[in-house]
């Protein structure tokens, strides 16, 4: 079992602030009650954004891979390569396939990118990003050991 949330980092939490105080200054020309509505609603609204950006998951449950909304039975896997942050960043640029299955977050310094074994599938792979991608890979393969053979 392995699960994994790809929450924003702390410092970004700053920006509903920031926008909030944006919308506030906007609504000031309107009076100071619409400029408290504006900060409120700035706030609420960004974080309500940043919270959404930041509830990806990854897990490994039941013999599949979930990662955000996608469901991928792990027999149609193949296998899976940890990324530094050197990879990652050129997994996510330069050696990118427009067709591969990208969970990405520019926050997450590392990812694991999966094969996929399945010849009706035309995507290529998974790019996944995670803070742990070793252990993703091993559950991976714990799971897939675990599928019986037939």
């Amino acid at each position: 079992m392995y699960d994994e949330r790809l929450s924003a980092p702390r410092s970004w939490w700053l920006l509903p602030v920031l926008a909030g105080l944006s919308l506030a200054l906007i609504m000031l020309r309107f009076g100071p009650v619409p400029a408290v509505v504006g900060l409120v609603a700035g706030v609420v609204l960004g974080a309500a954004a940043l919270s959404g950006y930041g509830s990806a998951r990854l897990r490994v449950v039941q013999g599949s891979l979930v990662a955000g909304d996608a469901r991928i039975p792990v027999d149609a896997l193949g296998e899976a390569w940890p990324l530094d942050r050197a990879e990652t960043l050129a997994w996510r640029t330069a050696k990118a396939d427009p067709r591969a299955f990208m969970l990405l977050r520019s926050y997450v310094p590392t990812a694991l990118r999966v094969e996929v074994s399945d010849p009706e599938d035309p995507t290529p792979y998974l790019y996944l990003s995670t803070r742990s991608p070793e252990r993703l890979a091993a559950a991976l393969e714990a799971a897939r050991a675990e599928q019986p053979r037939g």
